[in-house]
């Protein structure tokens, strides 16, 4: 199927085209998908597993039984917070696994061992994995994780699904005898098959062909005719019908046992009591009974009677009469662990054995314990479902006692218990006559502590360790956090071998079991270390202006913080301390080398920057060099219109004076001369970050006298006109009227 939604990390994200029931028709629905897709899939339970403040993964279903070649659909939904840290949280990664590898989960999508036979639909917070041509190999447990973008913070959904697919279902009815009336028979069916947790199935149950409504439970107690059928099969597979049984009367012949299992300690007294019938009459005469046994050996085809097997001596008596009998046994030992029988004879030398009979278990330690498995999750609690486990054999045969935060829960006898806890809730149990045996409390993780060692200052480089603990029941599983950061470690421990001062913050832990989620209060990681290589740099960043200000400044990384003190190229003592150091006229004797040393307890570092005052001569020359050229080519222009006009008034008088122009010749060529004059003395000098204007006037008014001038010679004594009476032409402004006024006065 082609994806139809975005991309969320390693898997497609699409829309689910699956049919999304409520949570009470889900079973029903999904057993219609199977039978129309002729998938074999056995639907055993909805469970969630549960992480609080809103994480959660739901499974549906939570274990399934399946024929091999056959399909089958594992699907789940799953929530987690919507904001974190004020951040709102996007789903980047789901995965579903089977196996881990290195502590990573093996994607099913990726393994091999399913190429061409899975496929992934996600979306709208679920999930479905589906897998075809199922084979015996893919008998495992399938869970699902997901990651958010967010501090990469991820979440398993524990237990997961549990899948077994099997060759043969091979389902089969096996009875066991309860009693007997004149006309019929009460007997035990169960409804077996090679799925795993038979007992979380639904069953449908069959009489003599028909189907027996209301009945789906595992366990059938019935009553029979002498020609009485019964057979069963899995609800929603009816083709695999076990074979009928036949429950037949055996013409009043009974043994009724009460209990058939029994589970005690060595050291305790138990009773074992049955009831037994026989036909009233038999070849025409009234049968008695001449003899009972209670016994758990035979010795060739006989029953080995208790009263007189020396292994009970002392510790057997029995007690017969109206057809029942009770053997009570005391101070048990493990070895009077066995079936026992009845078996009773009547005057005719008839006799009939009671089987199966009663099964003992004698154990030293009950070791009653509760069992937790994720069931829900809401705001203020959550769901689990609670196990009570004990050594006992066939314990779903047992009555049970629950306590909750100490106080008996009246009207719950049952094995398995889905209670909603609280954070401060615990759970016990015990087995009902056992009371004071009762199971250790389970509970979720209490408030983390945590420490960080050493206690003392942690300098860079040192290894850090913190660890965490809560008390909790079953034992937590812990996450490192850094504040605003990712997960850091998956273990108790935290250790930062090499320490830097990044390191540097508040941290935090996680707690967690399958009864909830706490959150430890942060920690104070303090990484001291010494300075780093200082900054530094000069204000005013131009080039420095001889009387001006100039202002160093100096930083560097520490902590704690450093102190800055300021040396001076060549001298002993500082020139100042702190991280700024102003120089408020700045001389020549100022320039040179200047040091920063940044320290503290942990070390110091030093960096160094050079001064150096730009001097005055060198501050006029660049200011000269541009008037001069500007001079020389205006120069060079009046020269040209000069020429020029000269030229246009001798062709007008060459007429009226041709034995002068030898002479003329001769000024023209001694036209003019261009003098600059740059007779100064000594200025004061000039600084870079300083304009010529920005100089005192009379300075101003030497400069711009001095720039240059424009000195013409003729050579001739004749009168002259008005702009032949002056040899030199002095240029002292650089406006450009003036110029022109300068330029026709030397006209």
């Amino acid at each position: 199927m082609a994806p139809s939604g975005g991309t969320i990390g390693k898997t497609s994200l699409r829309t689910t085209t699956f049919f999304r029931p409520h949570r009470e028709m889900r079973g029903a629905a999904m057993s219609l998908s199977a039978a129309a897709s002729g998938f074999v899939v056995f639907l055993l339970s909805v469970s969630v597993v549960q992480g609080q403040d809103g994480w959660a993964v739901t499974y549906t279903p939570t274990e399934i039984c399946a024929l091999r070649g056959s399909t089958v659909d594992m699907r789940c939904t799953y929530t987690y917070p919507s904001r974190m840290n004020g951040l709102k949280t996007t789903v980047e990664e789901v995965t579903w696994f089977d196996k881990m590898n290195r502590n990573e989960p093996v994607e099913v999508e990726t393994d091999p061992q399913y190429s061409g036979r899975v496929d992934l639909q996600c979306g709208d917070n679920d999930c479905t994995l589906r897998i075809t041509d199922l084979r015996e190999s893919d008998s495992a447990e399938y869970k699902f994780r997901f990651k958010l973008s967010q501090h990469n913070e991820r979440f398993t959904g524990s237990p997961g699904v549990t899948l077994s697919v099997t060759a043969h279902l091979d389902v089969q009815v096996k009875v066991s005898r309860s009693g007997v009336s004149q006309s019929s028979n009460w007997a035990e069916l169960k409804c077996h098959s090679r799925c795993p947790r038979p007992e979380r199935l639904h069953y449908i149950w069959y009489k003599n062909g028909q189907k027996i409504e209301g009945q789906t439970s595992r366990l059938y107690s019935v009553s029979s005719g002498p020609a009485d059928s019964f057979s069963c099969a899995v609800e929603g597979y009816e083709a695999f019908r076990s074979p009928p049984v036949l429950v037949q009367g055996q013409d009043g012949w009974a043994v009724t046992y009460t209990p058939t299992e029994i589970c005690a300690l060595r050291g305790s007294t138990v009773d074992m009591r049955c009831t037994y019938t026989y036909p009233s009459r038999m070849n025409g005469l009234k049968p008695t009974v001449e003899e009972t046994t209670w016994f758990v050996k035979m010795n060739r085809n006989e029953p080995l009677d208790l009263t007189t097997d020396p292994q009970y001596s002392g510790r057997l008596d029995a007690q017969c009469g109206d057809n029942n009998c009770t053997v009570r046994i005391t101070d048990l030992r493990e070895s009077d662990s066995a079936e026992y029988k009845f078996m009773f004879k009547l005057s005719q030398h008839k006799r009939h054995i009671g089987s199966p009979g009663v099964t003992l278990s004698v154990t030293a330690h009950l070791d009653v314990q509760v069992k937790v498995s994720r069931s829900g999750v809401s705001q203020s609690s959550n769901w689990v479902e609670l196990k009570c486990h004990s050594r006992c054999p066939r314990p779903e045969r047992l009555h049970y006692i629950w306590y909750k935060n100490g106080q008996k829960i009246e009207g719950q006898t049952s094995r398995l218990y889905s209670v909603s806890s609280g954070p401060a809730d615990s759970f016990s149990c015990a087995v009902e006559g056992y009371e004071a045996f009762r199971s250790p409390p389970v509970y979720g993780p209490k408030l983390p502590s945590v420490s960080v060692s050493p206690s003392a200052e942690i300098v860079e480089g040192s290894s850090v360790t913190l660890s965490c603990s809560s008390d909790a029941n079953p034992a937590a599983n812990y996450t490192w956090y850094k504040t605003n950061g990712n997960g850091v470690s998956f273990k108790s421990q935290l250790v930062l071998r090499s320490i830097q001062s990044s390191d540097s913050g508040q941290y935090y832990c996680t707690a967690e079991n399958e009864l909830g989620r706490t959150t430890s209060e942060s920690i104070s990681v303090d990484v001291k270390y010494g300075p780093k290589l200082p900054s530094v740099s000069v204000s005013p960043s131009a080039e420095i202006v001889e009387g001006s200000s100039v202002t160093l400044s100096c930083s560097s990384d520490a902590n704690p913080a450093a102190n800055y003190t300021w040396y001076k190229e060549n001298e002993d003592s500082p020139k100042a301390s702190g991280q700024n150091f102003t120089i408020t006229d700045f001389r020549a004797e100022h320039s040179g080398n200047y040091s920063c040393e940044a320290q503290n307890i942990r070390g110091s570092h030093r960096n160094t920057l050079r001064l150096t005052v730009v001097a005055a001569s060198g501050m006029l020359a660049a200011a000269g060099t541009i008037p001069v050229v500007l001079l020389a080519v205006i120069s060079l222009s009046v020269y040209l219109w000069i020429r020029k006009k000269r030229t246009s008034n001798e062709s007008s008088e060459a007429e009226e004076r041709p034995d002068n122009r030898e002479q003329e010749e001769q000024g023209e060529l001694q036209y003019a001369s261009i003098h600059f004059s740059n007779n100064r003395a000594d200025p004061t000098p000039l600084y870079s970050n300083h304009s010529p204007a920005g100089l005192p006037r009379h300075m101003e008014q030497q400069e711009v006298s001095e720039y240059a001038a424009v000195r013409f010679n003729s050579g001739s004594t004749a009168p002259r006109t008005r702009g032949e009476q002056s040899g030199v032409c002095e240029f002292t402004e650089r406006s450009s009227l003036i110029w022109r006024h300068l330029v026709e006065q030397c006209l």
